[in-house]
């Protein structure tokens, strides 16, 4: 295929219209926030000047093509390309997702991919070769001394598509976790979730709660999930712990701070009817009185006009059963109807249709869980003295749990 051709129908592509957006950098539109995000200006602007038989601005776009590539640790167009449509959302890629068909669409996006496919296999050496003519016999060692790239395109329109339907497109396809701020979300690459055999004790109810996570993964209404009680005892993990058990590689979690609980209603909306499933996690959830987002929560967990997607489900953590702090002076204030005012601040917890109590372990369960740490770490004390020494340290630090035992092991490699 000749330049002006390749380069016309680069302009011409439709069904990935996230990536031009991105190479033309088209104001308003989304493009990846990513320091590479340049290449495909790179690649238009040495086919544009080609094009024009303009030798010198082709030769400096095609080095600041080389040097791109580069940076982004790609040794060719092509693994930069693979890599960009991979997890970049588009009308194919969400079509696809949801196991819809569209021929128009298809044909468009079938199109689009055999035009980057060419690019990317395009060697450097028709590109050196075509500005020979237009540059003057000073720029010969220029140009045999360019540095190349790798033309190769390690995908296709079928290879894509199927990667589309087994993992769906964009950032859930690339990340798992992900924190919600400020109306976006952030991808955490290397998430602070305990695996499975990290987890202690409380098997009844992580139990529980994968019940009901394996319930959304097999695509049914699941419950929403209130963890509670004492800390330390393993609530948080639990709920950070199911994405890396078997069967969950379709779970996606989300982190919300409470005071970005407001914007969830929008949220919710972005998530339905994607392949994937989602926790919405709200860890260590307290409300004081009068608290703004206590009312937004409790209008998405059960009150709202709109349904709950099947996909995701909702699990907070906290310290209090009721989640809303009370007082003294609260139940014995001067409203006449006290019961109404107390049941209308415990209403909240009663609308996660699962709650789960973390309760401090009882002697027994304490000191195994202590031998069992013990044991991994080699420490040498005899059962006797690991014990009494295991109860001192936990009278100190207030409670009998997975935290305080893990504390105390640590203590001893001192």
């Amino acid at each position: 295929m000749e330049f002006h051709t390749l380069y016309a129908s680069l302009m011409g592509i439709s069904g990935h219209r996230g990536l031009m957006d991105a190479m033309l950098d088209v104001p308003g539109q989304p493009g990846p926030d990513t320091p590479d995000v340049r290449i495909m200006e790179y690649a238009e602007r040495l086919l544009f000047f080609l094009k024009h038989k303009n030798g010198e601005n082709a030769l400096q776009f095609y080095t600041n093509l080389f040097y791109a590539l580069r940076g982004a640790g790609c040794e060719g167009l092509g693994d930069w390309l693979w890599g960009y449509l991979r997890h970049t959302e588009t009308p194919y890629a969400r079509l696809i997702e949801r196991g819809g068909s569209d021929p128009a669409l298809e044909n468009a996006a079938r199109r689009d991919i055999e035009t980057l496919v060419l690019l990317a296999e395009t060697d450097c050496d028709r590109f050196i070769d075509a500005m020979k003519p237009l540059l003057g016999e000073e720029y010969g060692p220029v140009l045999a001394s360019l540095p190349r790239w790798r033309a190769a395109a390690p995908f296709d329109f079928e290879s894509l598509t199927q990667f589309y339907r087994t993992h769906g497109a964009g950032q859930f396809a690339e990340c798992r976790a992900f924190l919600w701020e400020d109306g976006r979300l952030i991808p955490v690459s290397d998430p602070d979730c305990p695996r499975p055999e990290e987890m202690l004790g409380y098997e009844l109810q992580r139990s529980q709660v994968e019940q009901n996570t394996r319930l959304m993964l097999a695509g049914q209404q699941a419950n929403n999930v209130l963890l509670f009680g004492d800390g330390g005892t393993g609530k948080s993990a639990t709920v950070k712990s199911m994405l890396y058990l078997p069967g969950m590689e379709d779970l996606r979690l989300i982190e919300i701070e409470k005071e970005n609980l407001t914007g969830m209603p929008s949220l919710l909306r972005s998530l339905a009817g994607r392949r994937q499933k989602f926790i919405l996690f709200i860890d260590d959830l307290a409300f004081d009185q009068d608290d703004k987002t206590y009312s937004a929560l409790k209008t998405i967990l059960e009150g709202s006009l709109e349904k709950r997607p099947v996909n995701v489900a909702i699990y907070a953590t906290s310290n209090r059963r009721h989640l809303v702090r009370q007082t003294f002076s609260e139940r014995a204030g001067e409203e006449v109807d006290t019961f109404e005012t107390i049941s209308e601040k415990t209403a909240l917890a009663e609308r996660f249709g699962l709650r789960i109590p973390y309760l401090t372990m009882n002697k027994s369960d304490y000191l195994a869980l202590v031998d069992l740490l013990a044991g991994r770490a080699g420490v040498g004390l005899d059962g006797e003295s690991l014990h009494a020494r295991a109860m001192v340290w936990e009278i100190r630090h207030a409670g009998r749990t997975p935290r305080t035992a893990r504390q105390f092991i640590a203590s001893l490699a001192h």
